[in-house]
């Protein structure tokens, strides 16, 4: 019976959410729909923390104007002040108002301008710019208004909240819009894998911020200490730089995010930064990143041998990561599209993929390489490829981490190929009469990828062993080592592929077969004979 109540109540929260959508149907972009629905659903959030800790005040101060219109007051708590005409209360009072876009617009510009955190996070004149009417606004608000604490008793409402519009809006927009946001499970996966207890967490491409929520997910399922971490990234999409300030500032958690949207590349806000974790998804084989003369000293770059290619920004994304790893313990997780496992491979051609190669090469030389994990088909929003989760680690020597013993993994890397795990999938509500699959990683895959990375890692050999088509360990040396497989990181090249035609009883299944195409023969004379008859019976023959 408990089941079924949380059942019936996340099915109840679905249906508010889907109508904040509906009532914003045929008005607006896609981003400002999403931009609009969330901005609102932050007024909400700030104003439920706002009232909690004006409460917190008065108990502790009694009700003194002096400390309740305190800012700071509110800032230490990683709550924003909210004026009297920012709070929700007075914006669900005046819904049907001809001039609730101005109140609202104004509301946003005033709680950024009040509160520094949220500097340039929040959207300025969007509203206004919706041309909604009242009617339409009026249903939003009252929908919005819906979604509280009272009415459902999630642990994280906000959360729910936030990731149910990230996800749908990536999951119904193009490839540029999708870059924003990556899969929970996804991310999940990279956390639990590079656990981040402890240390500074950067993303140089942050999207809307869901590998620093996700981090702070892991820290408290784990029962580790929040200040103990801290957030920086970086992010070149104004809008989506916004998003992200205001995804993770709803949430309380603190980052540094630059003043600024800007390209890693050519702008690096976090200069000669380094830091003990980094997790990211980059855009796919990004074009144009740089011109063609330009970065060439930078250096991110230097000392690899060759220059990544202006045509592909793969491996310009893995040595700028590579040069913000602490250097005696640093670690990252990130995805890649799979071509880049292999991109220039032979190393003999003139041309820009060979500069691939060669990177390739000196990265596996100088053992930064210690996991590749090719994941299942058409897990993300804006393409259905497999992509590729790589691991880079500082520090692959033999030695204690979170309560582990590993074993020195010096010039070793462990495959592993996901990509038969397609049977699990989510089913996403675009529109009334459109829907979209997805294939995900349960907790339960999780956990497993999880204990077969830590038990290749473990100091204790017995735990971890090749399975046949899922996972091999393979060294920098030997005869099927990575230098004799010209330094490719295929998991294919390396995990044993078992031929299943060879357990066919061939005998056996030719004569199934042969019976079958007898019966089929069979039923096609006599549906022959039946039309004959048919014909004949009026007055036609055929010959």
């Amino acid at each position: 019976m408990p089941k079924k109540e949380v059942k019936s109540k996340e099915q109840l929260l679905e249906t508010v959410l889907w109508n904040c959508r509906v009532a914003l149907r045929t008005i607006g972009s896609l981003e400002k729909k999403r931009d609009a629905i969330i901005s609102l659903c932050f007024l909400n959030f700030a104003s439920v923390k706002f009232e909690r800790r004006r409460k917190e005040i008065i108990e502790q101060y009694g009700d003194v104007p002096v400390f309740l219109e305190k800012v700071s007051f509110y800032n230490a708590e990683n709550v924003y002040y909210l004026d009297e005409h920012c709070r929700w209360n007075y914006i669900v009072k005046n819904a049907s108002a001809d001039d609730i876009a101005v109140k609202i617009d104004k509301a946003l510009a005033d709680i950024e301008a009040k509160n520094p955190p949220l500097k340039g996070a929040l959207p300025q004149q969007l509203f206004v710019s919706l041309n909604a009417d009242k009617s339409a606004m009026k249903s939003l608000i009252d929908e919005v208004n819906k979604i509280n604490e009272e009415r459902f008793k999630e642990e994280d409402l906000i959360g729910r909240v936030y990731e149910y519009f990230l996800q749908n809006y990536a999951a119904s927009g193009t490839k540029e819009d999708g870059e924003f946001y990556t899969p929970a499970c996804v991310v999940e996966l990279i956390t639990e894998l590079i656990e981040p207890f402890d240390g500074v967490v950067y993303d140089p491409c942050c999207g809307s911020g869901g590998m620093f929520v996700q981090s702070m997910r892991f820290v408290d399922e784990h029962k580790g200490n929040r200040k103990k971490v801290s957030v920086v990234g970086q992010e070149s999409n104004p809008d989506t730089w916004r998003l992200a300030k205001m995804n993770l500032s709803i949430r309380g958690i603190s980052c540094d995010l630059g003043e600024k949207n800007a390209s890693t590349f050519t702008e690096d806000l976090h200069k000669d930064r380094k830091v003990r974790y980094i997790m990211a998804n980059p855009p796919f084989n990004l074009k144009k990143w740089r011109g063609e003369d330009e970065l060439i000293g930078d250096p991110r770059f230097k000392g690899w041998g060759a220059m990544p290619p202006v045509s592909n920004a793969n491996y310009a994304w893995i040595l700028h990561m590579l040069s913000k790893m602490d250097e005696s313990n640093g670690i990252a997780g990130f995805l890649l599209a799979n071509g880049a496992l292999n991109a220039g491979a032979g190393g003999d051609d003139e041309g820009s993929e060979n500069s691939e190669y060669i990177i390739r090469k000196q990265l596996l030389e100088r053992d930064k390489v210690e996991a590749i994990i090719v994941l299942p088909r058409d897990m993300f929003y804006t393409t259905d490829i497999s992509v590729t989760l790589w691991i880079l680690n500082n520090n692959k020597k033999a030695h204690e981490l979170n309560g582990r013993m590993l074993r020195d993994r010096t010039n070793e890397v462990l495959f592993v190929d996901l990509r038969r795990w397609d049977d699990n999938t989510e089913e996403y509500v675009l529109d009334k009469n459109k829907k979209k699959k997805k294939t995900v990683l349960s907790r339960k895959q999780i956990e497993k990828i999880r204990d077969l990375y830590f038990s290749w890692q473990s100091a204790d050999r017995n735990l971890y062993k090749d399975v046949p088509e899922y996972c091999k360990a393979v060294t920098l040396e030997g005869e099927n080592g990575i230098r004799a497989n010209n330094y490719t990181l295929t998991p294919s090249k390396y995990i044993e592929f078992i031929d299943h035609d060879l357990d066919i009883d061939f005998p056996k299944e030719m004569a199934r077969i042969q019976k079958e195409m007898k019966e089929v023969i069979e039923q096609e004379k006599q549906s022959q004979q039946l039309l004959i008859k048919a014909f004949e019976g009026i007055g036609y023959g055929i010959e």
